[in-house]
């Protein structure tokens, strides 16, 4: 399906200062022609520790996947207790490299 291409689900660690919590993630993307830049965004599971890290605020972190990493921010949690997160620039998921798409 052409809308899974920018798409990531998978294993992924979310970091703060203090805490590290090993996690799975939703991510998908795309490009801002009116800022010119990438954004990025997706949920984390629903998991405990993650709830404690962003104590109902946002909370700036660092979200590594197996092919990258990007700064990000947790932010709402939806009904199910997963959490959104967004970021800007090069995200932590590979993106497609062929021009003509």
């Amino acid at each position: 399906m052409a809308d899974d291409e920018d798409d990531y689900r998978g294993p992924a660690t979310v970091r703060t200062a203090d805490r590290e919590v090993a996690i799975q993630v939703v991510l998908r993307g795309h490009f801002q022609p009116i800022d010119g830049r990438f954004h990025w965004y997706g949920r984390v599971s629903a998991h405990d520790e993650v709830a404690e890290l962003a104590a109902n605020r946002r909370t700036p972190v660092l979200l590594s996947t197996p092919t990258g990493e990007a700064r990000g921010t947790l932010s709402d949690p939806d009904p199910w207790g997963r959490y959104r997160i967004t970021g800007t620039g090069r995200p932590p998921f590979p993106l497609p490299t062929e021009a003509d798409g």
